[in-house]
């Protein structure tokens, strides 16, 4: 926005939000007639993982940790770096020239004269087509939990390392793949905790010399459709990627306990009546979604939650992307937002030929 005037634009397809899920719809409109826009709230492509914890390493190597028509360059069995992924998602949009429009938040998305408009921070967008691809990490989820401590707390994606915290014992609530990452670190210089709300399973990443991700793939389990027999037990628990953590544990130096249920005094009190002193909590608990701004009947349910058939809404010429579960296993994951991307689009070309 220039001279301070509000911005009015008219386009084919709004996409709100600007990482890895925005980023594939992205290249594949690029190869399009239809004019799009990327918007997104930060002021830089991908701060979201330049603003998560120091150490933090993908899971998933480089062959599988790339967007579609561009790999990620260097050892392709190596473990990218969160700042060299989030660098390379900056060279993406350059390299495939992608329309950005940063430090633009979106307000309400609504309803209007036969199509959709996006209210922001930077003026009106008027779109025939928008595809949500805010991602899973929306807002951190706390749990309230049952009086109260001044024990030093904060949520995992504040964290960004040792150096934050104050001396003596932590407790990590969560026992998903942040927070054994995040109890790792800390083990190496104080007793760790870990509150997990069910039985912790370990996957390593590699076996027999080969990426775990490529025995997903084999075996057909990255491609397991949400609803079949196979999603059903793939979303029993979330396993933790890498067996480093495990072995902490087998040798007493990260003591896992049940689920935290209460604060009393200094102590945190878990569900099977154990108490613990500790001077820090980090609360890797997750997030939950927000889709207040949306103002359009049918997009969500009377919870709050996205309606939709293979990422697909009801709403015609509404979309969502990078979120859990929207057609299969990987529907969130680096390596399986292409297929979503991929459906997504050519829906699109399918509704601008009608048009």
């Amino acid at each position: 926005m220039k001279g301070g005037r509000p911005l009015n634009k008219n386009i084919d397809v709004l996409i709100i939000g600007a990482g890895q899920a925005g980023l594939a719809i992205g290249y594949y409109l690029s190869k399009s007639n239809q004019s799009f826009i990327l918007i997104d709230a930060a002021g830089r492509v991908s701060d979201v993982w330049r603003n998560r914890y120091d150490s933090l390493v993908l899971f998933s190597p480089r062959r599988y940790s790339s967007l579609p028509g561009l790999p990620l360059a260097g050892d392709s069995d190596g473990f990218p770096t969160k700042d060299e992924f989030a660098d390379y998602m900056e060279a993406y949009g350059i390299h495939f020239s992608l329309p950005f429009h940063l430090n633009t938040k979106v307000e309400k998305l609504k309803q209007a004269y036969g199509s959709f408009e996006a209210i922001t921070s930077k003026g009106r967008y008027s779109a025939k087509s928008v595809v949500i691809a805010t991602g899973p990490f929306q807002k951190p989820f706390i749990p309230q939990l049952k009086g109260s401590s001044s024990t030093f707390q904060l949520h995992s994606s504040d964290y960004r390392g040792p150096y934050q915290l104050a001396e003596g014992p932590a407790l990590i609530v969560g026992g998903g793949n942040s927070g054994a990452q995040i109890a790792l670190e800390l083990a190496e210089s104080r007793q760790v905790y870990l509150s997990a709300g069910h039985e912790m399973v370990f996957i390593p990443r590699v076996l027999l010399k080969r990426s775990i991700f490529w025995w997903l793939e084999v075996t057909g389990l990255a491609k397991a459709a949400d609803g079949s027999r196979r999603a059903k037990l793939l979303k029993k628990t979330e396993p933790v990627i890498g067996t480093e953590l495990k072995l902490l544990i087998e040798s007493g130096k990260v003591i896992v306990k049940e689920r935290a249920v209460a604060f009393q005094d200094q102590e945190v009190v878990f569900k099977d009546g154990s108490k613990i002193a500790v001077d820090n909590i980090i609360w890797a608990t997750g997030f939950y979604f927000d889709y207040s701004w949306i103002d359009i009947p049918g997009v969500l349910d009377s919870q709050g939650k996205t309606v939709h058939q293979r990422a697909i809404s009801p709403v015609e010429g509404i979309y969502f992307l990078g979120l859990p579960w929207l057609s299969r296993v990987g529907s969130a994951q680096i390596n399986g937002i292409n297929y979503d991307a991929k459906n997504i689009f050519e829906d699109l070309e399918k509704r601008n030929s009608e048009n």
